[in-house]
């Protein structure tokens, strides 16, 4: 198959998505539906000594009240990672974690039956914050490259500073949601999530069922960002209520316990040198980082990812650590760790350009990465400077005065002009997919994947369509159900890249069925046609794909539903996405509000499988980076622990009045080591380096600093 550019086609789902026919997971009704609400506990730590459920019984509609006495004991953890959620359990470790179930014959029922629980506590004391008293530090593994140490003795300029990032959360349009069926043995879930089978898998486990019991189905996800590519609290709860009452149970769950029970982005800290030799040039880091985390939680402080493998600098030390304290624990969001280390380290890369008396640009342009300088491997492929120097052209860069403060509009707001980078890792799973092509007109494709609003199914149609002569109407793209093809969690950017490469080997694969089964013989008209011609109701083909260095070991791994993700580190080389992103900002002169009227974002992703898509995709990465550093934080109660601000009227996320022009732009040049088509993830990368590129416009525009997300009013007063 040829890696040429692809066309720019519409999205597949985008008609039946402004008509509001798509389904998501709450949508799905079935006769005798009952009705969940989870109770939770209103302590930040301790234990359940009494819990009162008869006034909730005795509401009118309540079927039934789950306790900790309904659900058998939470499974330990396995070789293969972090155990499922626990159900409910006596034992309290955030506040806000569910105590009881109520299920009722409607929902109005089930909300005031959980209103009318009543519990009794033994707290103990806690920790809510990582400056408290109680906090454990606990180091990880350190990042090394080189000798940082030996080198920075050579630098001759230094910038040193510490950067602070926010608790987050993720607030999809999309409510965590599960419906769940009981019926002839077998459990059915339908759930918005990004990984069906690990939602399967941690039933299985939690429920004692086997692998033929229990199907899992994600039709759609009204927005996952990480939030959903875990096994979520609720899940086995409302499974457990449908097994034990033999009726189908639904949960939506309010926004205000997906805050308390759904995974967040956890606060971190960045402390960062950086040192730069006598022409100029970095040539020595050293960054430490650390971040929130519970008592238990297994998110790991990988915060150097992304920043060795930006700008060449060989002589890197980087440490890491979790502070355990007593809240739920934090997960994955959207360029997880790569978008607040962008923030820490692209600011300190401009403070240090600011230091030498160098454009920013430019001193960026000094530096090009060519190796990994942790894992001693060439790059795959790195078009950074391909990017800034697109990105500049396109935002009118030249001629940006060097100094901060300089461009000051009559009415006396302060303009700024900023520029900042990112990356993220280029990740691949084992996929396994059959392709099936009727003569009834219809073709099929069933692989892992799930459908966040990304447009998964977009790419595999671009790959399928412009493979194999077929009516793209009569295209169904099955993905997301267990009960189709073994599923693997579509996140870290890597869905995209599993699944066309799937799409590409099966449709290669199939035309040469077709060759086959034609022999010799050339009927007119397009696949469908030429399979009704020989009387042939249909051909079906299926391929196992793996990534640069896999094999049986990470399919086998993947039949058995468990993670086997590769990447970015492969055996003969590392891969990288890349992004730089060029932002003008406007500060007002009273309010001290920061506007920002347009960015210039350009991407390195490899080769463009959907440009519709993508570029929805770079875009709503920079309208969740500017939400990221203007607005967004979540505020804890360090008097009772949880989320002050839980709801999406307290917890601001920017607007259409905060977003100007977006011009989005790509390399588009494929990665041929990383697989055929030379596509790789966008998703993640298109996120990071935003907030820097804010924080820096905002010094140029101020000649203030600001290290802190998110940029408070009172910081620039």
């Amino acid at each position: 198959m040829t890696s040429a550019p692809f066309p720019d086609r519409p999205r597949v789902d985008a008609r039946e998505k402004v008509l509001g026919a798509a389904r998501y997971a709450a949508d799905f009704t079935v006769p005798g539906m009952l009705y969940a609400m989870q109770v939770p506990a209103t302590i930040a730590k301790g234990r359940v000594t009494a819990l009162a459920t008869e006034a909730a019984t005795r509401i009118r509609g309540v079927v039934r009240v789950l306790t900790a006495a309904d659900f058998p004991p939470p499974p330990a953890a396995g070789s293969g990672g972090p155990p499922p959620p626990p159900t409910i359990t006596t034992d309290i470790a955030y506040r806000g974690q569910p105590i009881a179930l109520v299920v009722a014959e409607s929902l109005e029922a089930a909300i005031e039956g959980a209103e009318a629980v009543q519990a009794k506590y033994a707290a103990t004391d806690f920790t809510a914050t990582i400056d408290e008293k109680g906090a454990a530090l606990q180091p990880v593994e350190p990042t090394i490259g080189g000798d940082a140490g030996k080198a920075m003795a050579r630098a001759v300029t230094r910038h040193k500073a510490e950067y602070i990032s926010p608790p987050q959360h993720h607030n999809p349009m999309e409510m965590l949601s599960t419906t769940a069926i009981w019926e002839g043995g077998v459990l059915t879930v339908y759930e918005g999530t990004q990984g069906s089978n690990t939602v399967k898998g941690a039933l299985m486990r939690t429920l004692r069922l086997t692998p033929e019991q229990v199907v899992v189905k994600s039709p759609q996800v009204g927005g996952g960002f990480g939030q959903k590519g875990g096994a979520q609290r609720q899940t086995a709860l409302v499974a457990r209520a449908a097994m034990l009452l033999g009726r189908p149970v639904k949960l939506v769950v309010p926004r205000g316990q997906i805050f308390h029970n759904a995974t967040f982005r956890p606060k971190n800290r960045h402390r960062i040198e950086i040192g730069a030799d006598a022409d100029g040039r970095m040539i020595a880091v050293r960054y430490d980082a650390d971040q929130q985390q519970s008592r238990m939680g297994q998110f790991p402080p990988d915060y150097h990812e992304s920043p060795p493998m930006m700008y060449g600098i060989a002589d890197y030390q980087g440490t890491a650590a979790n502070i355990r304290i007593d809240t739920q624990a934090p997960g994955y969001m959207r360029a997880p760790t790569p978008h607040p280390s962008s923030f820490a380290f692209d600011s300190a890369v401009d403070e240090l350009a600011v230091k030498l008396g160098v454009d920013p640009l430019d001193f960026r342009l000094r530096h090009r990465a060519t190796r990994d300088p942790i894992d001693d491997k060439p790059l795959s492929t790195c078009f950074l400077h391909e990017c800034l120097t697109e990105g500049a052209r396109r935002f009118g860069w030249k001629g940006r005065p060097l100094g901060a403060g300089t461009m000051v509009r009559p009415d006396g707001t302060q303009v700024g002009w900023g520029v900042g980078c990112g990356a993220y890792p280029a990740n691949v799973h084992p996929t396994i997919a059959t392709l099936r092509v009727g003569a009834d007109g219809k073709t099929r494709f069933a692989a892992a994947g799930h459908e966040m609003g990304q447009g998964i199914r977009s790419t595999i149609e671009q790959v399928l369509v412009r493979a194999l002569a077929i009516d793209p109407a009569g295209l169904e793209i099955a993905i997301g159900d267990t009960s189709v093809a073994p599923q693997h969690v579509t996140a870290g950017s890597w869905g995209t890249a599993s699944a066309v490469t799937a799409a590409e080997q099966a449709a290669t694969r199939l035309k040469a069925a077709i060759v086959e089964l034609l022999d010799g013989r050339t009927p007119s008209g397009n696949l469908h046609r030429q399979l009704a011609a020989v009387r042939r109701p249909s051909v079906q083909v299926e391929v196992t794909t793996v990534g640069p260095g896999q094999g049986e070991k990470e399919v086998a791994r993947l039949r058995q539903g468990g993670m086997a993700v590769s990447g970015p580190a492969y055996p003969q080389f590392t891969s990288f996405s890349y992004i730089a992103h060029f932002v003008e900002v406007h500060v007002e002169p009273r309010t001290r509000r920061i506007r920002v009227p347009r960015v210039v974002s350009v991407a390195d992703c490899g080769r463009v499988i959907s440009p519709r898509t993508a570029a929805s995709q770079v875009r709503g990465g920079v309208v969740w980076g500017i939400s990221a550093c203007l607005r967004e934080a979540t505020e804890v109660d360090p008097r009772y622990g949880g989320w002050l601000n839980n709801d999406l009227a307290d917890y601001v996320v920017a607007v259409n009045a905060d977003i100007g022009e977006i011009d989005v732009g790509f390399v588009d040049r494929p990665d041929d080591l990383f697989n055929a088509l030379g596509a790789k993830g966008l998703g993640e990368v298109a996120m990071t380096g935003c907030a820097a590129a804010v924080a820096n416009a905002v010094y140029h525009a101020t000649g203030r600093r600001l290290r802190e997300m998110p940029f408070r009013i009172e910081a620039l007063l």
